[in-house]
């Protein structure tokens, strides 16, 4: 397995999100699939995150999104895991089961197999927002190794952030 090497820009990125969330005592929880936990890693490294980051729950089974999240079965078997309603469900869900100001819900096929010709491999959504303000989902598609699929996930999640609060 390839080391998972994450770009300098990717880190600075993270520590100014926790740098301006500490600033402004705002709450981040994650509920993350594709990512695995990769950005909740991210913000965890740096020091002084516990004052800021309340919880990320991976979520990477639909049982998982289920139990945890609150996403609908029937939205899962409409729309699937990997699709706007389903981290719609996953963003709300992160809202209602935590502290946070600020959520992101992050699900994707980062591959290298399972895409499909509507949902190929690097498509991923990302959702993001404040607690009963603007909230966004948007589809991204890296054409990417497995690896960089998930790195390009968080560091689009972090510009996404940064660009809420900055």
């Amino acid at each position: 397995m390839e080391p998972y090497i994450i770009p300098a820009l990717t880190v600075e990125k993270a520590e100014q999100l926790i740098s301006l969330c500490r600033e402004q005592s705002l709450w981040i929880s994650l509920a993350e699939s594709c990512t695995g936990g990769m950005l909740a890693m991210l913000l965890t490294a740096i020091p002084g995150s516990s004052a800021t980051l309340d919880r990320s729950l991976v979520t990477y089974s639909n049982e998982a999104k289920m139990e945890l999240l609150d996403v609908r079965e029937t939205t899962l078997m409409r729309h699937g895991a990997v699709s706007e309603e389903t981290v719609r469900e996953m963003l709300s869900g992160i809202f209602l089961h935590t502290k946070a100001d600020l959520a992101v819900a992050i699900s994707g096929i980062a591959g290298p197999g399972g895409g499909t010709p509507e949902k190929p491999v690097g498509m991923v959504y990302l959702g993001w927002g404040r607690r009963e303000a603007e909230q966004h989902v948007v589809a991204y598609h890296f054409l990417e190794t497995r690896r960089e699929v998930r790195i390009k996930s968080c560091e689009q999640a972090l510009d996404n952030l940064l660009e809420l609060i900055g």
